[in-house]
C-alpha cells in the first residue's frame, strides 16, 4: 500500500512521516532515492508498506529548501528580534529578510521584549516602517497577547530565526507549554553537545508546525545573483519591470522606478540602503557578514 505524507522528524537514518490521515510512520529511505536527493524534514514523500518495514519510495518536488537547518517546503520564516539585550537591529532584520525572500519563503517579523522600552523609543518608528512596507509584524513581551501570532502559525510550516537571546524559545514556550518539554526530552535523549546523531524535527505548535532549530546561521551572500535578489525583495515588488532598462539593479541607473519610489517615500530608505550594501558586498567578493 502506498501513501503520501510529510517527514516531520529525522534521527540518524530513520524518518518519521505524518500521513494525510494524521498517522505517524517510522520509515527507512529506499535505495532508489539515491537518484534524487537525501530526504530532509518537510519533504512530501510517497511511502510504501512492506512486510518488515515502511520505505520512502519518492520525494516530491520541493517548493523551497534551506541548508541550515536542513528543511524543505517552508511557508514562512519568523524573524525574532528583541528591542534590547540584544539590541534591535534593522541591519540584521533586513539581511535576514533578503536571505529568506531569496529562498522563496515569506518573511514575518516578531519583535520581543517590547515591555523593556519606553513608548517614545525610536524603535517604535522603525517597527512601523516595516508595517508601512507591507510586512506582517507581531509584538511580544510581558503582558502581550499571543493570539495573533498563534493565528499566523496555524496551518503553516514555519522556522524561527534571529539573534541568540532574542527570546525564540521563550516565545514558543508561551504559545505551547509542551514545546519546552519536547525539546528538553530531545536534548536529554541525544546528549548535549553531541553531534554524531543527525536530528531535525517539526513540532506541532498552535495547530501549525515549527522547525526546532534556528535557520540562517551563516550570513553568507556569496551564492546570490544580484538580478535574482532584486526580484525577491518584497519592498520592490510593485515597481519591478517598469524601469527604463531590463537589467536595472536599482543602484544608479537612469529611469529607475525603484529609486524614484525611494525618493518619493514609497519604499523604505532604510531597506533600500541595506539592499545597496548587499549588492556592493556581492560585487566586491566579500559577501560574508
Amino acid at each position: 500500500m502506498k501513501q503520501q505524507g510529510r517527514i516531520i522528524k529525522i534521527i540518524s537514518n530513520q524518518y518519521e512521516v505524518l500521513d494525510e490521515q494524521g498517522n505517524r510512520h517510522l520509515c527507512v529511505a529506499m535505495g532508489k532515492l539515491r537518484k534524487q536527493y537525501a530526504p530532509v524534514v518537510g519533504d512530501i514523500v510517497t511511502i510504501e508498506h512492506f512486510s518488515d518495514q515502511i520505505g520512502i519510495q519518492k520525494i516530491q518536488k520541493r517548493k523551497n529548501e534551506l541548508k541550515r537547518p536542513a528543511i524543505a517546503n517552508v511557508d514562512q520564516a519568523i524573524i525574532v528580534m528583541s528591542c534590547k539585550d540584544p539590541d534591535f537591529s534593522t541591519t540584521l532584520i533586513d539581511r535576514l529578510i533578503f536571505q529568506i525572500a531569496y529562498a522563496n519563503i515569506t518573511p514575518i517579523l516578531c519583535i520581543t521584549k517590547l515591555d523593556l522600552i519606553r513608548e517614545d523609543d525610536p524603535i517604535h518608528q522603525e517597527i512601523e516602517d516595516y508595517r508601512r512596507s507591507g510586512y506582517q509584524v507581531y509584538e511580544s513581551g510581558k503582558g502581550y497577547a499571543t493570539e495573533e501570532l498563534c493565528a499566523a502559525l496555524k496551518g503553516k510550516i514555519s522556522v524561527l530565526t534571529g539573534q541568540s537571546g532574542a527570546g525564540k524559545s521563550s516565545l514558543l514556550n508561551r504559545i505551547e507549554p509542551d514545546f519546552k518539554l519536547q525539546t528538553q526530552e530531545i536534548s536529554k535523549a541525544l546528549g548535549r553537545g553531541k553531534h554524531t546523531t543527525r536530528h531535525c524535527e517539526l513540532h506541532e505548535v498552535a495547530q501549525g508546525w515549527v522547525g526546532d532549530t534556528p535557520g540562517f546561521s551563516s550570513m553568507d551572500f556569496s551564492y546570490m545573483d544580484v538580478m535574482t535578489l532584486q526580484e525577491c525583495i518584497p519592498d520592490f515588488k510593485d515597481y519591478l519591470y517598469s524601469c527604463k532598462f531590463n537589467d536595472c539593479i536599482h543602484i544608479n541607473e537612469p529611469g529607475c522606478k525603484i529609486q524614484e519610489a525611494v525618493e518619493a517615500g514609497k519604499i523604505s530608505k532604510i531597506r533600500y540602503e541595506h539592499y545597496k550594501e548587499i549588492v556592493a558586498m556581492i560585487k566586491s567578493g566579500k559577501p560574508k557578514y
